[in-house]
């Protein structure tokens, strides 16, 4: 057992006690010794400041030091190796001096430093390693060779010492297990076995995790244990094995059906695809030559063609019909490489098969539908403009002439409003198909959106031919449609231009045509009309006319008129229905039939309609506060109606103008109630419960069922005057007439005649029981209430 050197300094740094054993290791006797400051007796050779630092720690925790190794330098010069422990001694717990526990280790260390000397070629030989190799001492680095260095990007060892190999690790490793665990569980492995090889994921200078193969060796070093651990990055081969890995699922999981073949096309191994795709069995496919079966292919000399292609270029790709083992045909997509060796050597053959059956027809499906109309299945605009350029370029060559018809259904908007969009697809649908029966194969029918169709007739002979079609498609499509248990008569208008005469581009042909559509509903609708040079006029003043339309609204050139409602009893002016003119700056005074149709068409029926409502609704508060309270008529357009904050803007009109809603009525078309029909109810309901009266215009000349209008919260209905005007010389309209006043009132509605002009029209309505009339016929008797009227026109007009 070693002799313990004991000795104790006080805080001023003398000697208090110094053992014989002390006596014997120093070299200085017991009574030389005490007193003296311990610096002059022994020193450390290396480390002073950590020496000091030691026992400067140990004064200020009170707590005992960490035994050491340490080299102290003696009085006579000599050194030795010391292992000392420091602590404290004091009484109360208050040190006034510190002991140290001295064991003489300069033999061993000396033993250590020939073992080092010997190993000199041992380090040589680690230092040249090209794999990292590390020293681990009580589980830190205490040692590390230049290619430990390179791989974890330092280049200072300093920079590895004391740091655990867990700390070059990422948090976890590949399986989830934290890598501090890890790396413990493997040192004591290695520990237990003496070796130990595994994989480990450690990270690069850059912060980037890297695969590594692990050799530990547990070796003892002063007698104490350690781990000599050499490390080799195999990345690389990492990447390779998944690449390899990721390879095999490829080819196992493809829809795609693959095929090897050695160098002399005899079948080496399929995928399991390869069975669903072509109907054979791989596996006993395997060992057979492929032209046994050719993958499917059904022509005997295109397989022999690709395999040439193969062999001249290495690869051959593109589609074939092949037949499976069941005998169904399908259409695949083939893929054949030739593969080749280091010396260049074809080694392998690689044929990868798709059935593209279903793919083929998506494509086709997507393709038609990207050229057709979805609702009609007509050609669309851009197939269109595909098969004019086709057209032109032959009419070019042949120098032949081709037509372009143009056409429009005539109030198709209305019909939408009032039926609603599914009877307005319908009717789309049915003219498409009445279209294509009146035209050639070669022709070509197309959708251009909403009504609007567009004819392309190639080849024709004269313009007699196009003229004749027109004629044919006027008549097919004014033939009756039962859409949804309506009737419905529907007309259309068609402009024509011809090549050459009318223009040689499509652009220019197609606008022609456009135009001369455009001049065929101006004079009438149900028409066709060809392209002349005047239409270019006529459609430049058409663009100023809505240009001025727009300008009118912006600065309010609008003005009201009023058409007085009188008791056809009595005479008494009830109410007066606002009618609204247009006061052009150049054209004058224009009434509703100069512009209305082109407002409905530029969208500005909604902004007239407001401006009208708003007025007419100040005026009748005027009259109320001149002691004339006149109910006051204003009618809604369609689209006006169909707006969903009409409610709204009515009932902040009202309150705008401090109008009573009784003093208000508004008047929508037959037409309207048909659109959507449960929500133009609700809209009427919601006016109705305002207090406002609902009348319904024009009535006769709509599409309204009974059903429809026994619902709906209508106080009057207006006879058209269509059919005032023909019953003193019709029979038939003056029973029409008779039967709108008994209906009405069977559902306790007011009835009121429009355009009433004769005596005899007001007695024969009178004798029906009809309640109101409007028109230029004012009774003799009238008295005060032709006074009224007057009043109210005048107030009008101001």
């Amino acid at each position: 057992m070693p002799m313990v050197a004991v000795r104790s300094v006080d805080r001023a740094g003398m000697v208090r006690f110094w053992n014989h054993t002390c006596a014997r290791l120093y070299g200085v006797a017991t009574a030389d010794a005490l007193g003296r400051p311990l610096e002059s007796l022994l020193r450390p050779a290396a480390m002073a400041d950590d020496y000091a630092a030691a026992i400067a720690r140990v004064w200020r925790t009170g707590q005992p030091g960490a035994a050491r190794d340490w080299c102290m330098r003696l009085a006579d010069g000599r050194t030795v190796w010391i292992y000392s422990t420091m602590f404290p001694v004091g009484p109360g717990g208050a040190p006034d001096q510190v002991f140290c526990l001295d064991v003489d280790i300069t033999a061993r260390k000396a033993e250590e430093s020939a073992q080092l000397s010997a190993s000199a070629n041992f380090r040589h030989l680690i230092d040249r390693s090209s794999d990292a190799i590390v020293l681990v001492r009580r589980g830190r680095i205490a040692d590390a060779n230049p290619a430990a260095l390179a791989l974890f990007g330092h280049t200072h060892k300093e920079a590895l010492l004391r740091r655990t190999l867990a700390q070059l690790s990422p948090p976890t490793q590949a399986d989830g297990a934290p890598s501090a665990a890890a790396a413990r569980l493997r040192a004591r492995q290695a520990h237990a076995q003496g070796n130990l090889r595994f994989e480990w994921r450690y990270l690069n200078g850059a912060g980037q995790p890297f695969w590594a193969e692990v050799l530990m060796t547990s070796v003892t070093l002063d007698r104490k244990h350690a781990y000599y651990t050499v490390i080799r990055d195999i990345s690389a081969r990492k990447e390779a094995e998944q690449s390899l890995c990721l390879a095999a699922q490829v080819f196992e999981n493809s829809r795609d059906a693959i095929v090897l073949t050695d160098g002399q096309h005899v079948i080496a191994a399929v995928n399991r695809a390869y069975d669903e795709v072509t109907g054979y069995h791989g596996a006993q496919m395997l060992g057979q030559p492929l032209g046994a079966h050719r993958c499917g292919i059904e022509d005997e000399a295109q397989y022999h063609r690709i395999l040439a292609a193969v062999d001249e270029g290495d690869h051959w790709q593109g589609e074939v019909w092949a037949v499976r083992a069941n005998g169904q045909r399908y259409l695949a997509w083939l893929a054949l490489t030739a593969i080749r060796d280091a010396r260049r050597q074809v080694c392998n053959y690689m044929g990868m098969l798709s059935d593209i059956t279903e793919r083929k027809r998506a494509e086709a499906q997507a393709r038609h539908l990207a050229e057709h109309d979805f609702l009609t299945g007509l050609p669309n605009r851009a197939l269109l403009l595909d098969r004019l350029n086709l057209a032109l370029t032959a009419a070019r060559r042949h120098h032949s002439k081709l037509a372009i018809l143009f056409l429009d259904l005539d109030r198709f908007k209305h019909i939408n409003d009032a039926l609603g969009h599914h009877v307005g697809d319908s009717l789309l649908r049915e003219v498409a198909a009445r279209l294509v029966r009146c035209v050639r194969a070669v022709d070509t029918v197309s959708r251009q959106g909403g009504d609007e169709f567009l004819i392309v007739l190639t080849d024709i002979g004269a313009v007699d031919q196009a003229a004749h079609v027109a004629a044919t498609v006027l008549q097919a499509i004014t033939q009756q449609y039962v859409l949804d248990q309506h009737r419905l008569v529907v007309t259309t208008s068609i402009g024509i231009s011809v090549y050459p005469d009318d223009g040689t581009d499509i652009d220019t042909l197609v606008r022609h045509a456009d135009l001369a559509m455009y001049h065929a509903k101006e004079h009438g609708r149900n028409r066709y009309q060809f392209f002349n040079a005047d239409m270019n006029l006529r459609i430049t003043e058409r663009v100023r006319f809505e240009n001025d339309l727009r300008r009118a609204v912006a600065e309010r050139q609008f003005e009201l008129a009023f058409q007085p409602e009188l008791d056809l009893a009595t005479g008494q002016v009830l109410g007066m229905e606002a009618l609204v003119r247009w006061r052009h700056p150049e054209l004058g005074l224009l009434a509703p039939a100069r512009f209305i149709d082109v407002a409905e068409d530029c969208g500005l029926m909604v902004a007239i309609g407001t401006w009208v409502l708003q007025e007419a609704c100040r005026r009748a508060r005027g009259w109320q506060d001149e002691g004339r309270p006149l109910v006051v008529a204003v009618n809604l357009s369609p689209s006006q109606f169909m707006q969903r904050e009409l409610a709204a803007t009515v009932r902040a009109t009202l309150q705008a103008s401090a109008l009573p809603p009784s003093l208000l009525a508004l008047e929508i078309t037959e037409m309207v109630l048909m659109k959507d029909g449960n929500g133009a109810l609700a809209t009427l309901q919601d006016l109705r419960a305002m207090g406002v009266s609902l009348v319904i215009d024009d009535f006769g000349t709509g599409y309204s069922r009974l059903g429809h209008l026994k619902d709906c919260p209508v106080d009057k209905l207006k006879i058209d005057r269509s059919f005032v005007n023909d019953f003193e010389h019709e029979p038939a309209e003056a029973a029409v007439v008779s039967a709108i006043i008994a209906l009405a009132h069977s559902l306790k509605m007011k009835v009121l005649a429009e355009g009433v002009e004769t005596e005899m029209q007001l007695r024969y309505l009178r004798e029906q029981g009809c309640d109101q009339y409007q028109g230029t016929y004012v009774r003799a008797d009238a008295g005060p209430a032709s006074a009224a009227a007057d009043g109210a026109a005048s107030g009008a007009a101001r």
